[in-house]
């Protein structure tokens, strides 16, 4: 299999052009471990947005010249560089004063749009709710009181983590080689708007922050362990480095800009990955996490059938940050309708529009990105499928250059 030396050349191209966005977008670039010479070049050329948008678009030209190659993942690699590139000069019009729809921001940037949900989808979640949480008052404030029974005790939270993130790594290593020295370090830390976050840093390691600003419940151990770290970004980032950089030498995947359409596959499979992992999570938590956080085991699968109920509510905060963002409601008004129909908590629901402020529509890549991913592997794993196939189809996934539209 040879490459195109034009791919090539774009794909030295592509790269320096996200670090030159990140010169204005300080969360653009969400890991970089190319030469430092291009990041140090980036730094010291400071290019205009206007020059970078019109380098961006000269540069989809020749990669369009570019025959479309007869070996599917060279063309996977192609159409790859095409949708990253039109997805930076979105970004670029954007942090250039350009003004978009929700909608419109979600598909040039992620190349997907969530679907829309009605108050009357999030209700029918709720009348499921009320008969798991009678009593008094409303139900926010009972789900809210509820939760609280299940907070990891501050003590506890160094050991319940790595142990949920231990397992979810031996787990994942089941199915999946990595490196014999790939690692990840983690930190708690605050004043942060997003529960956990990774930081690839390359070499097959990461940084993984879990932010204590809030109280953390017993079953976000399992979440943030898979979902920032086996088989989530931490793996993804893993095997990009492994099969693509290392492997082939495609120097477009030593830089990930966030506000892409590689976020859409990134957070989807990172969340598919929570239930890859932990097929079993209810016995898991109720087994060795709660003795584990001192909580009571008896009352796990209790707790476990309202967080189910629970993830039925994400698309709520699509629906929150689309009238928020498309100037339908108020700041203050999406807030409430947060903690009207995703059940929040005021201090979660402010929490949750700080990343809405700062991400926009990047909070669909979470819930629609997890619809689509786990779509794919099923329907291509096929009827009946054991986990062992899922697990192939989706680590094929993890390992390659698709993009949302390749998952349709």
């Amino acid at each position: 299999m040879t490459t195109p030396a034009p791919l090539n050349a774009a794909a030295e191209q592509y790269v320096k052009l996200v670090l030159a966005v990140g010169q204005h977008d300080k969360n653009y670039v969400d890991a970089y471990y190319g030469p430092e010479a291009w990041a140090k070049e980036a730094e010291a050329a400071r290019m205009s947005l206007l020059d970078i948008g019109g380098r961006a678009a000269a540069l989809v030209k020749e990669v369009e010249d570019v025959p479309v190659p007869d070996d599917a993942l060279l063309a996977m690699r192609r159409r790859f560089l095409l949708t990253q590139l039109n997805a930076l000069s979105a970004r670029v019009r954007m942090l250039s004063g350009e003004q978009l729809k929700f909608d419109e921001e979600s598909e040039a940037l992620y190349g997907a749009r969530s679907p829309r949900h009605t108050e009357a989808d999030f209700e029918a979640v709720h009348a499921e709710l009320e008969k798991l949480i009678p009593g008094p008052g409303p139900l926010p404030e009972r789900l809210t009181r509820f939760r609280q029974d299940f907070v990891i005790p501050k003590d506890k939270l160094d050991v319940v983590m790595r142990t949920a993130m231990e397992e979810a790594r031996r787990r994942t290593l089941k199915f999946v080689k990595l490196p014999a020295h790939e690692s990840f370090t983690l930190e708690f830390v605050t004043h942060k708007p997003w529960g956990g976050y990774n930081w690839f840093k390359g070499n097959a390691t990461s940084l993984i922050q879990i932010n204590t600003d809030l109280p953390i419940f017993i079953s976000r151990a399992i979440d943030l362990g898979a979902h920032e770290g086996y088989p989530g970004h931490h793996v993804y980032n893993a095997l990009l480095e492994q099969h693509l950089v290392r492997e082939r030498g495609w120097v477009e995947f030593s830089v990930y800009p966030l506000y892409s359409p590689m976020s859409f596959i990134a957070e989807g499979s990172a969340n598919y990955g929570i239930e890859m992992a932990f097929p079993d999570a209810a016995d898991y938590l109720r087994d060795v996490l709660f003795p584990l956080a001192g909580l009571d085991p008896k009352r796990a699968d209790e707790y476990s059938r309202m967080e189910e109920l629970n993830k039925k509510l994400s698309y709520a905060d699509n629906e929150a940050g689309r009238r928020y963002l498309d100037g339908e409601i108020s700041r203050d008004a999406a807030r409430d309708w947060l903690i009207r129909y995703a059940l929040l908590s005021p201090e979660r629901a402010t929490q949750r529009m700080a990343f809405i402020d700062s991400n926009r529509a990047y909070i669909i890549n979470y819930n629609a990105g997890q619809d689509l991913v786990k779509q794919y592997v099923e329907r291509q794993a096929g009827p009946g499928a054991t986990p062992v196939r899922k697990w192939e189809v989706f680590l094929e996934l993890l390992s390659s250059p698709r993009l949302p539209a390749d998952l349709r």
